[in-house]
């Protein structure tokens, strides 16, 4: 979200720097620790030991008598009956995880936590969100992490990336990629069990879906490219795994790609790749030369039947330069390409949500019942240490906290679960949501959340309805009952009528409103998107009748000056006049837009115009000025720019609340730095450019 630098896990460049200083006093050999005995780690074992790099350290299984039957076979000198008992030794640098793809995120993320390098087996997880989760647990804990795609560190397949960057067969049109097999009906196999993630498709078609985006990437002259459309069809079987299924991709610059996988039936599993200057075929594209020899590319010259043949030679085992390939990565700091960085990773995981979609197939563990633990496989709590910070508002007997939660974005639940049990994590408990958002389908994922984890009594939850055109008090009522039922709650924390209406007297809304909070439907209220005029005549008419009143409102609050309405009806407090009004009255505001919607990342620029409301809503020269300044303080304190701009809602002389919407845990994660900067009175002022 921020120009600060990053290494491709998100590491900033100084935490990259300190990285690289520990490894370098790393022993000569990186030490590994393997979680899994089953088939892919005896694998994995074997290429370690004909690696440069590596050298087995330890093995982890569930049941000791296997991890001592692998430490005979594979000449490993520490065996333990648990995976926690191998992340507790010390002489551990390195962990490969081969364990079923359910219990990927948990370990790899158990792994992160004890300070060990992580080489995961693909799919890195069960799915995008889990990858995130992943991914941020690397990045926080400064260890290195890597998907165990083995092809992408063959030779073979740099000789594949070079070949498509010189134009060897002019521009890539279409790409096909094909790896399935029959591996015969087993109903107790791993291939065919919903509950351990089975089918071909996170087996085996998550290769198909890398190999093609590495493709399509080349062609632009990038690590990866991220297909921009994906239609699935497949057979979904008796036990709910895909049994076989065909995924078509469309890639920037109108690249195609047919992909192909299944666990019942067998293909043929090449790699053909199409330009307008002839064909490149690869016999071999998934398990090169496993313990050494040569692969052939060959291509095809436009009209040509017959290929020039491109012989890869190597004398080391596949699975050994993989583990080379992490020892390389450790030492940098992050993955060399073709090698899987973590962006190639998330963007590969989200490539298989998508095809997964496509056909309608959701796993156990991705339903709400299945979402009983985090991603790290722990009962939900707030982690030591957090930087959150906390308010109060009248009427509501919890602690607020003073970032909250935009619940607009959330796909679904697996995604919904990942986002918010990381704000819990972080100190977070307050989330924001609307009768109108998704039509409803984000207050519903916010109910199942709240449900899965016990956690109701613990969060505030702010709702809003009474959205033009049904801004009155019968249609506000109406909504009113229908989040609530959405939500699975019966009452809300806070409730704010999403915009005004000028036509209805305002004493008929805090009468309707009055009547809800006695109801106990709502403990207090306020307005979004309301003018203090308003606010102000609310208020008169609460105090004339003995009522109560507007206590907080929501408008677009941010060191920016919102130019044009983001949409239609909003309204902006950040004036002078607005905010002296707050301060006087002791009216709480929760800010939205309070980074204003990414103006102080590198999005906005005076010469970038392709984001038109960012353009149309932010764009002027004050603004601009506002960001110059944002930029230099943020260089003097070390954070973002957009920690900055954040850091200046929430250090104002009034009660204030900022609303962020991440979509993703990395942008939760560089959000929150604002909490951790504190703005002098007067370094607010010149930040707004009044001194």
């Amino acid at each position: 979200m921020g120009i600060v630098k990053a290494d491709k896990c998100g590491r900033p460049v100084a935490e990259a720097v300190k990285t690289n200083e520990r490894n370098s006093k790393m022993a000569d050999k990186v030490r590994w620790g393997i979680i899994g005995a089953g088939g892919i780690a005896k694998a994995f074992a074997r290429g370690v030991a004909h690696s440069r790099t590596g050298a087995l350290q330890a093995i982890g299984s569930r049941s000791l008598e296997k991890a001592k039957a692998f430490g005979e076979e594979f000449k490993v000198a520490e065996r333990y009956g648990s995976y926690e008992a191998l992340l507790a030794d010390t002489d551990v640098d390195a962990v490969y995880i081969a364990t079923p793809h359910p219990m990927h995120g948990e370990w790899a993320i158990k792994a992160a936590e004890a300070g060990k390098h992580v080489l995961c087996e693909k799919p890195l997880t069960v799915n995008h969100p889990q990858a995130m989760a992943v991914v941020e647990a690397a990045a926080e804990n400064d260890v290195f992490l890597m998907e165990a795609f083995m092809y992408r560190c063959h030779p073979q397949t740099a000789r594949l990336v070079e070949l498509i960057k010189s134009k060897a067969i002019g521009d890539v049109r279409v790409i096909q990629a094909t790896f399935a097999f029959n591996a015969g009906w087993n109903e107790a196999s791993r291939l065919l069990d919903a509950q351990l993630g089975g089918g071909g498709i996170l087996d085996v078609g998550c290769y198909c879906a890398s190999m093609a985006r590495l493709v399509a990437g080349a062609t632009a002259g990038k690590g990866f490219e991220n297909p921009v459309e994906v239609k699935g069809c497949g057979r979904i079987g008796t036990t709910g795994v895909d049994e076989w299924a065909v995924a078509v991709l469309k890639f920037p610059g109108d690249i195609v790609a047919t992909l192909s996988t299944g666990v019942l039936v067998g293909q043929e599993n090449v790699v053909r790749i199409y330009g307008s200057e002839g064909h490149i075929v690869m016999p071999d594209p998934w398990i090169p030369s496993r313990e050494g020899g040569s692969t052939k590319i060959l291509v095809y010259g436009k009209g040509a039947k017959s290929p020039e043949e491109i012989e890869v030679k190597t004398g080391e085992w596949l699975y050994g330069i993989e583990a080379d390939a992490v020892a390389t990565g450790i030492a940098g700091g992050q993955a060399t390409p073709p090698a899987m960085t973590c962006a190639d990773s998330l963007g590969n995981m989200k490539t298989l949500d998508a095809w997964r979609e496509s056909i309608g197939l959701v796993y156990p563990c991705e339903k709400p019942e299945g979402l009983g633990r985090t991603v790290a496989g722990r009962t939900l709590s707030v982690r030591a240490g957090n930087s959150m910070k906390y308010g109060s508002l009248a009427g509501v007997e919890k602690k607020i906290s003073r970032t909250v939660m935009g619940v607009d974005n959330q796909p679904n639940i697996a995604h919904a679960a990942v986002m918010f049990d990381d704000f819990i994590e972080r100190g977070g408990n307050t989330f924001d949501t609307a009768h109108v958002y998704g039509g409803g389908r984000t207050e519903r994922l916010l109910g199942q959340w709240m449900k899965t984890r016990g956690i109701r009594e613990d969060v505030v939850v702010i709702g809003k309805g009474a959205h033009t055109p049904w801004c009155n008090p019968v249609d506000l009522t109406k909504q009113l009952y229908e989040s609530l039922d959405r939500l699975g709650t019966d009452y809300l924390d806070v409730y704010f009528m999403h915009r005004d209406n000028l036509e209805v007297p305002v004493g008929e809304f805090v009468d309707v409103l009055n009547e809800h909070k006695r109801a106990g439907r709502i403990r207090a209220f306020g307005g979004s998107n309301w003018c203090m005029e308003r606010v102000e005549a609310a208020n008169e008419y609460a105090r004339d009748k003995g009522l109560t009143g507007f206590s907080a409102i929501s408008n677009n609050f941010s060191l920016a000056r919102m130019i044009c309405p983001v949409w239609d009806g909003c309204i902006s407090a950040s004036d002078a006049a607005y905010r002296k009004w707050l301060k006087e009255k002791g009216i709480a505001l929760f800010a939205w837009s309070s980074q204003a919607r990414g103006f102080f990342t590198e999005r906005a620029h005076p010469e970038k115009l392709d984001d038109t409301e960012l353009v149309k809503c932010w764009y002027s020269e004050d603004n601009f000025r506002r960001q110059a300044r944002a930029r230099e303080l943020a260089a003097k304190k070390g954070v973002d720019p957009i920690n900055i701009a954040l850091a200046y809602v929430l250090c104002q002389d009034f009660a204030t609340f900022a609303l962020v919407g991440p979509r993703v845990l990395s942008e939760t994660r560089v959000s929150l730095r604002a909490l951790e900067v504190e703005l002098t009175p007067a370094e607010v002022k010149w930040l707004n450019l009044e001194a």
